[in-house]
């Protein structure tokens, strides 16, 4: 742990307002050179709005904010960026069709004496720093051909190149397999040992617990605590983040799998926008009584077997059946077969968010409240009134606008609205997305429930912990293709881990990443 105590960035009772709502009330913190700084809190707690105020992307209504020692008052991000300050977001924003080299160097380029951009001093920079941090590249790999870690090390690099001394990372780990995740942490360390500091936002408490030297945690925007990372624990975390006692393990019993199959998936393949393969062959099942889920990283063709399953996309070849009964490209069709679909998109696909809370609650209930052309609109109401309850849907009634919610919000609601449904097959994408630490017990617990009243459950999740947490079973796919499927008691993340990087089936890890660096 650093010892350094040098102030690298501070915010000093900063405010901020949207119009009539006030997403920071009170932040204040400060980050010292030398050490990893980590800031949690639930969805909506004002993190990543604080560090865009850091970042020169949004200006603060009140309070001050420091860097290095001098208060700064900064009109966008490459002032920012000129004092020292670097941002990765979440989402990439590299050019696809561009080189390593010529993407971090976009903006600072290099110049030869007659003004034009010197690309041997690019590749030479560009090959030095990342040799400095140990983020090994091929300057001069096309963006697009990388995996997902890699483009994230192009990302750090670029922040780097321009001579960042304090690094902001945005839920690095979202995209990334436990070995990448590894790496990253070893990066951050040598970045902070080297007298430079990282901010770290992430949800993932067991990831903050094994990097960071001091965490600060943010509720209703507002700092509440700050304090070492020595003997504390990620039950600990999570009750500063709420405010009350939240149980983080999932405790269930032993699943009692039926013999009825639920869900086939068999020999199915198709074809992506470009016409690429983007499943290939592709069989797996899902029984009454389990809970199965897909993990691999993000991109490898898990979006598209959920669309084909729920009646969404027209695959190429191979069959797709649900409770026996074939299914095509037609979603009533599923959904009367037995599908509940809890998907990722809420919402451009789960949600209308124009229409009232109540009228997306009844979507798919609607034979509940009474027979063509009847329809009792009161009852529809009451039903939506008691699923806000039921399921803690804050800040809601039921004529209230879906669209007028928080996201973690807005998932609650197509929760309440599939959950509820007379199925017996569950589809759930990324159902935790987005929704505060205090209500994933309660998801998850109702996931547990439906599986041990012998429904079938099947889970996709970028988030191994949910994984781990939920599933009986795991599926990992990569490149279109199941190359793992085996009970959850009989595998270790890390090998889940190496599944996802394909690094199975005998494979080397450090083969692997040199081939992709280099």
């Amino acid at each position: 742990m650093s010892s350094l105590t040098e102030e690298a960035v501070s915010v000093n009772k900063i405010v901020k307002r949207f119009g009539d709502f006030t997403a920071i009330h009170d932040a204040s913190l400060t980050v010292r050179k030398g050490e990893v700084h980590a800031i949690i809190g639930e969805n909506g707690a004002g993190k990543s709005t604080l560090m865009n105020i850091i970042y020169g992307l949004l200006k603060p209504n009140d309070g001050t904010l420091s860097v290095s020692g001098r208060e700064v008052d900064f009109n966008g991000p490459s002032e920012a960026i000129a004092a020292g300050v670097g941002m990765v977001h979440q989402h990439f924003k590299l050019v696809p069709s561009l080189t390593v080299a010529e993407n971090i160097i976009l903006g600072h380029e290099p110049l030869t004496g007659r003004g034009l951009i010197d690309r041997r001093r690019a590749i030479r920079e560009t090959r030095e720093i990342s040799q400095r941090f140990g983020l090994e590249l091929n300057p001069e790999a096309v963006i697009s051909t990388l995996p997902v870690g890699l483009r994230q090390r192009v990302e750090i690099l670029k922040a780097l190149y321009r001579q960042a001394d304090t690094l902001i990372l945005d839920e690095p780990t979202a995209v990334l397999t436990p070995q990448e995740t590894r790496e990253l942490f070893a990066t951050m360390r040598v970045f902070a040992e080297s007298g430079r500091s990282v901010i770290f936002i992430t949800h993932k408490l067991r990831e903050v617990l094994a990097v960071a030297d001091r965490i600060s945690v943010m509720r209703l925007g507002r700092t509440t605590a700050t304090l070492d990372n020595e003997n504390v624990t990620a039950e600990q975390l999570a009750n500063l983040m709420v405010g009350r006692e939240v149980t983080l393990k999932v405790v269930k019993d032993e699943a009692r799998v039926k013999d009825e199959v639920a869900l086939e998936v068999d020999g199915l393949s198709a074809t992506g926008q470009q016409g690429e393969k983007v499943i290939d062959n592709l069989s797996f099942s899902v029984r009454r009584g389990e809970i199965v889920a897909l993990a691999g990283v993000q991109g490898n063709g898990q979006d598209e077997i959920v669309e084909c399953v729920a009646g969404l996309r027209r695959w190429d070849s191979g069959t797709v059946r649900i409770f026996g009964k074939k299914t095509g490209h037609l979603p009533d069709q599923n959904r009367d077969a037995g599908l509940a679909y809890i998907p990722a998109d809420r919402g451009g696909l789960g949600l209308s968010l124009e229409s009232g809370i109540w009228e997306n609650t009844t979507v798919g209930h609607i034979d509940e409240f009474g027979k063509k052309p009847f329809f009792n609109t009161r009852s529809a109401m009451l039903s939506s009134l008691d699923l806000i309850r039921r399921f803690d849907i804050r800040g809601a009634d039921p004529e209230k606008k879906a669209g007028s919610l928080s996201g973690g919000n807005q998932q609650k609601v197509q929760l309440a609205r599939e959950l509820t449904r007379d199925a017996d097959l569950i589809i759930a994408e990324q159902p935790s997305q987005g929704v505060d630490i205090g209500s994933i017990e309660g998801i998850h617990r109702t996931l547990v429930d439906m599986r041990d009243a012998g429904r079938a459950v099947f889970v996709i999740s970028a988030d191994l912990d949910e994984v781990f947490a939920l599933a009986d079973r795991i599926l990992v796919i990569y490149r279109g293709q199941i190359v793992a499927d085996v009970k959850t008691s009989e595998i270790s993340l890390e090998q889940v881990g190496h599944y996802m990087g394909g690094l199975g089936h005998g494979d080397t890890e450090e083969g692997e990443s040199a081939h992709a660096a280099h």
